[in-house]
């Protein structure tokens, strides 16, 4: 029974994986989650606890052994136009253009002339005006990351799962890309569920945060952040929130 307003829910899912000696090791057992409209919902968690697993879940690109996803109250089988998912690494064909990377997810679907005039669009949001023609390998780690975002959001997803795509960036542009991912979230509002190490990256840009508990995961704590954005990392009742994540997740 889906719950009402909910867009995104995974219900009690279970999921194993084989390690390198192939022994099967259980990623995710009984975990629950459910993701309003338009909400920005953070994953934190230590290593290997599942949260990428949860993502491929979430994404339909792996099925769990038990519980299921549901996209809009319809179970999720396979991978689906309606979700977006941007990885860690940028992932971008080296051969194309950021025009032709954009215009990927499209060109199936649509007339190259259109596709190209809203790659464009896309290239603007995302503050990359004049490199439409460059290549990846001309380009910034940062720079990277916004052609990877601007062609998961082309198709115009529900829901967009991001999967720590700023954690490979230097501390002061993944500062920048967080204000960038705000400014282009709030243009449309997706929904997000965005995997982050960072405890200090998720209370910057989530309404809620999840913490996972140790392998196999489940969900462990929530936490609601209350601060209206733009939000001051420095301030007092941040920093104490900051602690109150930091020590769910260390005990």
């Amino acid at each position: 029974m889906v719950q009402l307003g909910y867009l995104l829910e995974a219900l009690s899912l279970r999921k194993t994986f084989l390690d390198p000696q192939r022994a099967a090791l259980l990623a995710l057992d009984g975990l629950s989650l459910a993701v309003a409209e338009g909400e920005f919902l953070a994953i934190v968690g230590p290593s290997g606890c599942g949260k990428s697993t949860l993502l491929r879940l979430l994404s339909g690109l792996e099925r769990p052994i038990a519980g299921q996803v549901l996209l809009a109250g319809e179970p999720l089988t396979a991978p689906r136009r309606e979700i977006g998912l941007v990885f860690q690494k940028a992932n971008l064909m080296p051969w194309r253009t950021v025009l032709r990377n954009i215009t990927l997810p499209l060109e199936v679907h649509s007339q190259k002339a259109e596709a190209e005039a809203l790659a464009r669009k896309w290239i603007s949001l995302v503050g990359l005006d004049g490199f439409a023609g460059a290549y990846p390998n001309q380009l910034s780690g940062g720079m990277q990351q916004r052609v990877a975002l601007a062609r998961a959001l082309i198709p115009e997803p529900s829901v967009l799962l991001l999967d720590e795509p700023f954690g490979s960036l230097d501390a002061l542009t993944r500062e920048r890309m967080n204000d960038e991912l705000l400014r282009i979230w709030d243009l449309r509002r997706p929904t997000v569920v965005m995997v982050t190490h960072s405890i200090g990256e998720a209370l910057f840009l989530a309404d809620r945060v999840l913490v996972l508990s140790p392998r196999p995961g489940r969900v462990r704590a929530e936490f609601t952040v209350p601060f209206a954005r733009p939000r001051n990392t420095s301030d007092a009742d941040f920093i104490r929130l900051a602690r109150a994540v930091r020590d769910e997740i260390v005990d």
